[in-house]
């Protein structure tokens, strides 16, 4: 009988890694009934009729690797059939994913999390996603459908070849009741200048001016995008803040900020002028080592399939972007006042910064307008 795990265990040293490496005399092989389920499968097929048998269980590992992806492993004949899918599962039909069919890894392995040694094969932190139970429909060597029944996943998805090891998977139902795609252009709201603060204070919540270069992020699939102010791609410019993606995964969302470099604790627009338009990912990278940039997020326009332009209140969405935590070594949300608009600007002035901008706490983000409900005071 064929050793379903060889190629796993070539891979990987037992002495090195924490990963389950079962002995290799214990073969694998089909359970009792699994050949009976490929029967019933293969009949099926073959009278054309999708039928629903029993599966087994799933599990779904966020794998923090040399890049972040998804392994999505179905109990099968013995071991774990595996996937790994860059930028997860798709949530709605109207996009395919990419997944790479990867080697059968043994039945233990549905519980595994934990951190893979740096040099080891698939290095890295893994978690556990997702796991539950599945049900298949079609099981041919080009293409497998299956329905997962998990806590965080559920519904039909079909993993199809497109060549080799590479596949791709696509989500059958719809999506969940409520789920709006994530916009794939937005424009960021902009604020009307004001010569004052204004008088009724306690409406109002205000932010630092930052004189940056205002962005909007695009997070999905653990993966960043840039757009600035007119839809241009600027995610090449700023490589230090693409880990952004990657630390907030699975999030996904649109969050909108600056972009700042700073001399000292102050920013400097003149420092900033020099990472615009590198000519290549190198030129990037050299940019980013000696002026390094920081991400100031401070509002949030789509967060996990639900609109919060319209429905949702600043100091909501405020609440929001807080409860993702988004802080790291370049990219934070620095903190916002609830009234005190004199002490706030006072504040603004001691650092040397351009200003505050006013926003009423009750405002809608109004994509692409200026507006009154927003006010641009200057220091």
């Amino acid at each position: 009988m064929t050793d379903r795990l060889d190629e796993y265990r070539r891979k990987r040293d037992a002495r090195r890694t924490p990963e389950p490496v079962p002995d290799a005399r214990r073969r694998n092989g089909a359970r009792t009934g699994d050949t009976g389920q490929k029967r019933a499968d293969d009949t099926g097929q073959r009278n054309g009729a999708r039928r629903t048998e029993a599966g087994g269980r799933f599990v779904i590992q966020q794998h923090h690797a040399r890049s972040l992806h998804w392994d999505v492993r179905l109990e099968r004949d013995g071991v774990l059939v595996s996937f790994a899918v860059p930028r997860g599962l798709p949530r709605d039909q109207g996009r395919n994913h990419l997944a790479k069919h990867t080697e059968d890894h043994p039945l233990e392995y549905v519980d595994f999390a934990g951190e893979i040694p740096a040099g080891e094969y698939g290095g890295g932190r893994m978690t556990i996603f997702d796991r539950g139970t599945y049900e298949a429909d079609k099981w041919r060597d080009d293409e497998i459908g299956v329905t997962f029944h998990g806590e965080r996943t559920n519904g039909r998805y079909v993993f199809f070849q497109t060549g080799g090891p590479e596949w791709m998977v696509r989500r059958m139902d719809p999506a969940e009741p409520g789920w709006e795609p994530m916009p794939e252009a937005a424009a960021p709201m902009l604020a009307t200048p004001f010569a004052g603060l204004p008088s009724d204070d306690e409406d109002w919540g205000y932010e630092m001016a930052w004189g940056g270069h205002r962005v909007l992020a695009y997070v999905s699939g653990g993966r960043l995008r840039l757009a600035d102010g007119d839809g241009t791609d600027v995610t090449r410019w700023y490589p230090e803040v693409r880990p952004l993606g990657p630390a907030l995964a699975p999030v996904e969302a649109v969050l909108d900020g600056e972009i700042v470099a700073f001399a000292g604790s102050r920013p400097d627009p003149d420092l900033l002028a020099r990472r615009a338009a590198p000519k290549d990912p190198a030129a990037a990278r050299r940019a980013a080592e000696r002026a390094p940039v920081h991400f100031l997020l401070y509002d949030l326009l789509w967060l996990e399939g639900h609109s919060t332009v319209e429905l949702v209140r600043y100091a909501e969405r405020r609440e929001l972007l807080d409860g993702l935590s988004p802080a790291g070594p370049n990219w934070q949300t620095p903190p916002f006042f609830s009234g005190g608009g004199t002490f706030a600007l006072d504040a603004a002035r001691a650092q040397d910064l351009p200003g505050v901008v006013a926003k009423r706490l009750d405002s809608p983000y109004l994509p692409g307008r200026r507006s009154r409900l927003w006010r641009a005071v200057r220091a």
